[in-house]
């Protein structure tokens, strides 16, 4: 069976309310209050004068690595003493949160603090410092984006949309727009989507080269829109890259079941000095990678690509052969159009951590054997590149330490990933100029 990033973010939001949250206020906040050190920011936290009416408040933060989710504390005064709080909410799916403070009397006194919770809900960091209610958006009028494209050296082929819920929604509606070439300035609409949650898989994937942006609004529970658009978020589409990556989530992105692929920091291109574009897509066997080879890899016309992928086959008991012919098939494709193929190691699994997450079936008996036929043909290829040790325990099973769902790594296994293939590159390559898109 395949399986999907998507599929973990929806099962997880699905176990929590509609706004993505649960509030708690019978667990042990004693110990939760007892997290020792704050996280330091250089923001001045001095309380800004409020004057219009208080009725919601837009509440962000930095991603914190490695979070699962997070815990949101809403407190009288500055004060970190349990007796000031007022509120408290749990499992906070996404870096941010719309507090409706409409009932709220004395809001205009509050502050707010958070911290990391793991897979479990257990508080796995310091709590930030608390910062005044009113220092963050006050009444917001449309949805905050939270994918992160701009820090990516290209716009994934299949982009994952994100944004902090809007409270109350009934729903949101994207729109996609491209730039007119003939009149620099003025976008027409080609992508009109909708969808209950507030993360969207784009499955159409974006080959038209032009310069685009995308925007998000509200809508309530009859499809009507209540909220204005959202900031425009803008990428770009190339006709021609040096380097490409074809594969599978891992390719794709996101991590610790809940922060979807949009999130720079969990994609292993991210920490690759090489500009390399992102061709995965989540859920992805070996043999849908090379389906989708003239559709979407010949649409960049790429020097170099890298394929990454198997994890989809040998977890759910495909005979290695099978794999390996499936790799045979994108090896072919690379040498009929010319391009230089470079393959990757398949990561392994952790069945153990698998077994946690209700989405995911468990892992076939023999997968390491399959694993270890597939990897053993990649590294007789001429161009390959081992990132397997690395990511391996003594049992040789996905390190625990860099893996959330016991499938993906997280952001540590992303940047170990990352590293490794760049190191090759450049190694290998040198005369390339690699790093230059």
């Amino acid at each position: 069976m395949k399986f999907s990033n998507k599929i973990v973010v929806a099962v997880i939001v699905g176990l929590m309310s509609f706004s993505g949250v649960v509030v708690a206020e019978d667990i042990n906040t004693e110990a939760i209050g007892n997290a020792i050190g704050n996280i330091t920011n250089e923001i001045d936290t001095e309380k800004p004068l409020q004057t219009e009416p208080l009725n919601k408040v837009r509440i962000s933060w930095e991603t914190i690595p490695g979070a699962v989710s997070y815990r949101l504390v809403i407190t009288d005064g500055d004060s970190a003493s349990k007796d000031a709080e007022v509120k408290h909410f749990n499992l906070i799916p996404n870096n941010g949160y719309e507090l409706d403070t409409a009932n709220m009397f004395k809001a205009k006194d509050y502050y707010w603090r958070v911290c990391p919770l793991d897979y479990d809900g257990n508080v796995m960091g310091a709590y930030s410092d608390p910062k005044p209610l009113v220092g963050e958006e006050v009444n917001p009028k449309a949805p905050l984006a939270t994918a992160e494209f701009e820090k990516m050296a290209y716009m994934p082929l299949y982009p994952v949309f994100s944004w902090i819920p809007v409270d109350g929604s009934g729903g949101y509606e994207i729109r996609v727009s491209r730039e007119n070439k003939f009149s620099p300035g003025r976008y027409e609409v080609v992508r009109v989507m909708t969808t209950k949650n507030n993360v969207y898989y784009e499955e159409g994937g974006y080959t038209w080269p032009g310069h685009y942006m995308w925007q998000v609004r509200s809508q309530n529970k009859a499809g009507e829109p209540n909220t204005e658009w959202s900031e425009p978020k803008y990428f770009d589409v190339e006709s021609h890259v040096r380097v490409a990556a074809l594969g599978d989530s891992i390719t794709h992105g996101g991590g610790v079941c809940n922060v979807p692929p949009g999130y720079a920091m969990y994609s292993w291109e991210y920490y690759c000095q090489v500009p390399v574009k992102n061709l995965g897509r989540s859920g992805d066997s070996v043999q849908d990678m090379a389906q989708r080879f003239d559709q979407d890899v010949m649409a960049f016309t790429p020097g170099m690509l890298i394929i990454m992928g198997g994890v989809n086959n040998f977890r759910a008991g495909e005979d290695g052969w099978d794999t390996i012919a499936a790799m045979e098939q994108i090896l072919a494709e690379c040498q009929y159009h010319n391009v230089i193929p470079v393959f990757v190691t398949a990561t392994p699994i952790n069945p153990s951590l698998m077994s946690k997450v209700p989405t995911i079936e468990p892992a076939a008996w023999n997968w390491k054997e399959q694993q270890q036929l597939l990897n053993q043909w990649i590294k007789n290829q001429p161009y390959h590149v081992d990132v397997t040790p690395a990511l391996t325990d003594a049992n040789g099973n996905l390190k625990a330490e860099l893996t959330t769902d016991g499938l993906h790594p997280d952001h540590l296994g992303k940047k170990i990933i990352g590293e490794i293939i760049s190191n090759y590159l450049l190694t290998t390559f040198p005369n390339y100029n690699l790093t230059a898109k």
